[in-house]
């Protein structure tokens, strides 16, 4: 199946899957290991290719994450499919590698303010924190991605000025992330603020470096994505039944669907490898568990047929 008749788009897309880590982490029902473990083989059994299956934080923060180490343990590892985990620092990066995690993640905030305030230190500091990471990981060859947060706006500093997140982008691919995840944290982006702040940071860190994170907060996810798509972006962060509400708007949805964002590649003629009706069952199958319908308009259109 050829794409549609547009030339700017890729042939290609690949989707990290980030429902049991970034998506859970913000449900406030608490999910056993044993039913992370079968939402990530599910995921895998579906096609989904890349999966950040685990976070290495302090329980006490994020106490979802607090079975991190019995699901990398649990997990049904197929072959070709990359299990990561996010490591803030050494003992989470440490604590990675004793359950043979394939990546690692770390994240910077293209925001000062949100910097202090989540994690009480400077852009520049919290970077500079990341280096024992690189280092080890380098000496290990596992391979690093890099999140850049609130890359066009913050709940504490507003509008983000495009050329600040390229500052970080390029710092994080400098130290030796290979892929840099750019993520609207707030969800405010729109199609043009996304293609300036896309293209700034290209300016910097190649595009077939670069992946996009969008939380849907006020409906512009999908629409963000095809802007970054027709900007080069083929690398596409998303949620399974849209996981995760967004913890700094009150009642907001948080990151875009998978089940949404696969519809959307489908109708493009996009190639993912990945299984529609594979994959909306594993929504259903976390949905239920937690108690509520899938944050996802198609996954809610199919259940009612």
């Amino acid at each position: 199946m050829t794409n549609l008749a547009n030339s700017l788009l890729p042939t290609q897309v690949k989707i990290v899957e980030v429902g049991p880590r970034d998506g859970l982490q913000n449900e406030k029902v608490q999910i056993s290991a044993e039913d992370k473990i079968a939402l990530i083989d599910q995921l895998a059994d579906a096609g989904v290719n890349y999966i950040e299956s685990g976070s290495f934080v302090s329980p006490k923060w994020v106490p979802q994450m607090a079975t991190s180490t019995d699901v990398f343990n649990g997990i049904k590892r197929n072959e070709g499919v990359t299990y990561a985990a996010l490591t803030p620092n050494m003992k989470g990066f440490e604590a990675a590698m004793a359950v043979n995690a394939n990546e690692v993640a770390i994240f910077g905030a293209a925001s000062e303010a949100f910097s202090q305030k989540n994690i009480n230190c400077s852009i520049e500091e919290s970077l500079q924190r990341f280096e024992p990471i690189m280092q080890a990981a380098k000496a290990a060859n596992i391979p690093v991605r890099g999140y850049v947060s609130c890359v066009v706006g913050c709940p504490y500093d507003g509008f983000i000025e495009p050329e600040q997140v390229a500052m970080v982008a390029e710092k994080l691919y400098n130290m030796g992330c290979y892929e840099i995840s750019l993520g609207d944290t707030i969800g405010v982006g729109t199609p043009a603020s996304v293609a300036k702040m896309i293209q700034a940071v290209n300016t910097h860190v190649p595009m077939n470096k670069l992946a996009v994170h969008f939380h849907d907060t006020y409906g512009q996810a999908l629409t963000n994505i095809y802007t970054a798509l027709q900007a080069g972006v083929m690398v596409v962060d998303s949620a399974i039944a849209g996981l995760g509400g967004c913890p700094y708007a009150k009642g907001a949805s948080g990151n875009v669907a998978t089940e949404d964002v696969l519809y959307l590649l489908n109708g493009l003629g996009i190639e993912t490898g990945i299984d529609f009706d594979k994959l909306l069952a594993a929504g259903w199958f976390i949905s239920d568990k937690l108690g509520k319908a899938p944050i996802s308009k198609v996954s809610t259109a199919y259940r009612a047929k």
